[in-house]
């Protein structure tokens, strides 16, 4: 529970719209969720301002379930990140609330109303193929509360087709650069912008990229130095890492 939900507790008590004991309940919510099969992060979103995300892969579709309905027990926003047909199935069936993005393969279910989105998060996939990754940033992003939008397949065989899109890339508060073959765009990304650029590597590729080994080396070796480089595939963790930093700059702006 944050400070200030703490002090509106406090002020309903006083006012007499809640009684002490729920009170009491609430502030006694304990700090882990202990499933036997999973213990939640009940406090992650107080020290890192968003909660405990759940990776749905290597998991029963049960498995799943019971964190999802142990974190909205728990008042918190619940993002499961990678699930499969059959999970996504399975959650449909009992949380059917929940926004699911089947190309992401992502289920978003808050606990409340989101306020309005912030910042300005662009995405940029090199190919078609990479999409998968590219949304699951995009959405990570915006399940965060930030603006979010995709650029799709303007890879460097054809140099043309990113450099149409100047205008929206200097306008970007972080940009996330999703590749897999050679890996080449994030470095040309890197050279047209003052912000910066994410390079998630991913698997696609034939026989030589080495299921994204090649990509990611590439990346590691940008002679941009405003790449940086998330793991391979790691579209989750290029939109959190996004995220946090067009967060960042803008509460700079509004001082």
């Amino acid at each position: 529970m944050t400070p200030s939900e703490v002090r509106q507790l406090l002020a309903d008590v006083q006012a007499g719209r809640l009684a002490t004991e729920e009170a009491f309940a609430q502030l006694s919510e304990p700090a882990v969720g202990d499933l036997g099969f999973a213990t939640l992060d009940l406090h992650r979103k107080e020290r890192c301002g968003f909660p405990e995300v759940i990776l749905a892969q290597g998991k029963t579709a049960e498995w799943v379930a019971g964190a999802v309905r142990r974190m909205a027990e728990a008042g918190q926003d619940c993002f499961v990140t990678r699930l499969s047909d059959e999970q996504a199935a399975h959650l449909s069936a009992h949380f059917p609330q929940a926004v699911q993005d089947r190309l992401a393969r992502t289920l978003w279910l808050p606990h409340k109303p989101a306020g309005p989105l912030v910042g300005n998060v662009l995405v940029v996939t090199a190919g078609t193929g990479d999409l998968p990754v590219a949304q699951e940033a995009v959405v990570t992003a915006r399940v965060m509360g930030v603006n979010a939008e995709l650029i799709a397949d303007v890879g460097v065989a054809g140099i043309h087709r990113i450099l149409r899109h100047r205008d929206r890339l200097a306008a970007a508060d972080v940009v996330v650069v999703v590749a897999g073959m050679d890996g080449a765009l994030p470095s040309v990304v890197g050279g047209l912008v003052d912000c910066p650029v994410i390079a998630c590597p991913t698997s696609i590729g034939y026989g030589a990229a080495f299921g994204g080994v090649a990509a990611l080396l590439t990346m590691l070796n940008s002679c941009s130095a405003g790449v940086c480089v998330v793991n391979i595939d790691a579209g989750f963790k290029a939109g959190y890492v996004a995220a946090l930093t067009a967060r960042r700059v803008e509460k700079a702006r509004r001082g």
